[in-house]
């Protein structure tokens, strides 16, 4: 993505190269990969607008659960753990460095109907994380579920706010 589709799309097409004009946006597991790319890249992008994010893991034992699931095999406690302090979206919020808070400006939509509780629930545990941490931020939970329809409302919104800073 960094080495080879940013550079690949700013060196073809007409657009402006650079952190002040790039923004990244994503719904369901594309905004859990909005949160992780920003979170990790807060150097390349202006703007970050993760919507119906999948958040998951909150927790250690859920990241166990999660990696064994996806490498198919048991894990160390120590290789979960690393895993656990690179992806998980709170632990790296929660352990920002000042001079990262106000770098990246944040815009996280959630519907209040949505059926997945790693959506839901774990878009207000970020909200709640990052107003402690003192990240701004936009959070909006409105009326809707985890559905295409949902998240075509939300675009004019994420536009207005990734083009006027």
């Amino acid at each position: 993505f960094f080495e080879e589709f940013m550079p690949y799309i700013e060196k073809t097409y007409r657009v402006r190269a650079g952190k002040r004009y790039r923004a990244i946006a994503g719904l369901s597991m594309g905004g859990n990969g909005t949160f992780i790319y920003a979170l990790h890249h807060p150097e390349l992008f202006a703007a970050a607008c993760p919507l119906s994010a999948g958040t998951a893991p909150h927790n250690l034992e859920q990241a166990g659960t999660r990696l064994a699931m996806m490498q198919q095999k048991e894990l160390t406690e120590d290789q979960i753990e690393k895993w656990y302090h690179r992806y998980s979206i709170l632990e790296l919020i929660n352990n920002i460095p000042d001079e990262r808070k106000s770098a990246v400006r944040w815009y996280i939509d959630c519907g209040d109907d949505d059926p997945l509780d790693m959506v839901w629930e774990g878009n207000c545990l970020i909200h709640i994380a990052m107003r402690k941490a003192e990240i701004p931020h936009e959070f909006r939970i409105r009326d809707g579920a985890h559905t295409w329809s949902y998240w075509r409302s939300a675009l004019p919104e994420v536009l207005a706010f990734v083009s006027f800073p």
